[in-house]
């Protein structure tokens, strides 16, 4: 099958000299891949996923992509990009617990690229996906042809988009030794793995599932055709911090010392939590000087706007002044 193209490909590696010093790694040993400045809906990872979901979703005919997540949700906003950019209509099933009295953040843009959001009275992605599925019968009662895309746009398929960039890293730092990523639903570790090997690919676990490791593993599994399991995947777990969502001390110190270093600005869910775990995995020496480094950015720029805590936390020190 072949994918719809939905962004310019391969996307920027930048080198990162200030922040590798600032966190302990020699000049020249720490690179960022922007995954970030894909060039649909305000960019991110979902980007490379989508491409194959969308084009899977045409050949079966169908006219509305319906997917899950939270009112920050980048795979919501980038699906409802997508579903503009395709002609398909879009419908967003968001949790009702989390409906927020002002919308910001993702929301707007959900909103700019007419999706319909439907909140639902589930909690976790499970329930969610089942209230899609409901969504989606109702939508073929009306006459519509749904196609439900997985939550985050992690499946088998939708992990080749993650093994296709786990390829242009090779040709851009043909000897990087890790690749960080933040690890939520599971298919971009699961493609990196399929196409760099689980030894070179840390994931930090965000607290997106109660079982990454098991999810990603079996993506990769699916894409390479031999098995691996989840105790082979490289993982840190210590940046979920209290919850999913919920803004993380280190994942803050993080933020700041990479937009200070580098000018590149990351979210306090997904990003943030990637370049808290690179920081500690420096500082126990995981990680060690001399060894080429990758942190991948996969965007997630608006939800920083519609983070309340994170947003607070910021102004806070803009109003602190120096």
């Amino acid at each position: 099958m072949e994918k719809v193209t939905l962004s310019a490909w391969p996307t920027p590696m930048e080198a990162a000299p200030r922040l590798a010093a600032e966190i302990g790694l020699a000049p020249d040993d720490l690179w960022i891949k922007r995954d970030d400045l894909t060039g649909l809906g305000g960019g991110g990872n979902k980007v490379r996923k989508l491409e194959w979901l969308v084009a899977d979703a045409l050949r079966c005919g169908a006219d509305t992509l319906v997917t899950t997540g939270g009112p920050q949700s980048n795979h919501a906003r980038l699906t409802a990009a997508a579903g503009a950019r395709a002609g398909l209509d879009v419908v967003l099933v968001m949790p009702a617990s989390g409906r927020p009295d002002r919308p910001g953040g993702n929301l707007l843009l959900d909103a700019a690229l007419a999706a319909r959001i439907v909140w639902a009275d589930a909690a976790g992605p499970a329930e969610l996906t089942a209230h899609a599925e409901t969504t989606c019968a109702a939508l073929r009662d009306g006459g519509a042809v749904p196609y439900l895309v997985p939550f985050g746009g992690s499946s088998a398929l939708g992990a080749r988009g993650y093994r296709e960039a786990g390829a242009e890293i090779l040709a851009q730092q043909p000897g990087v030794r890790h690749v960080v990523t933040a690890l939520g639903s599971g298919g971009t570790m699961a493609g990196l793995v399929a196409a760099l090997g689980a030894d070179r690919v840390l994931g930090v676990d965000v607290g997106a599932l109660p079982d990454p490791a098991t999810v990603a593993a079996a993506f990769a599994s699916a894409l390479t055709g031999q098995e691996v399991t989840a105790d082979r995947l490289r993982l840190r777990g210590e940046q979920v911090g209290t919850a999913y969502g919920v803004l993380h001390e280190p994942v803050l110190e993080a933020i700041t010392t990479v937009a200070r270093a580098e000018g590149v600005v990351l979210d306090p869910v997904y990003t943030g939590r990637a370049a808290a775990g690179l920081v500690a995995a420096v500082r126990d020496g995981t990680i060690r000087p001399g060894e080429r480094t990758v942190l991948l950015h996969t965007g997630g720029l608006p939800g920083l706007f519609g983070h309340a805590e994170a947003a607070d936390r910021l102004g806070r020190m803009l109003l602190s002044g120096p």
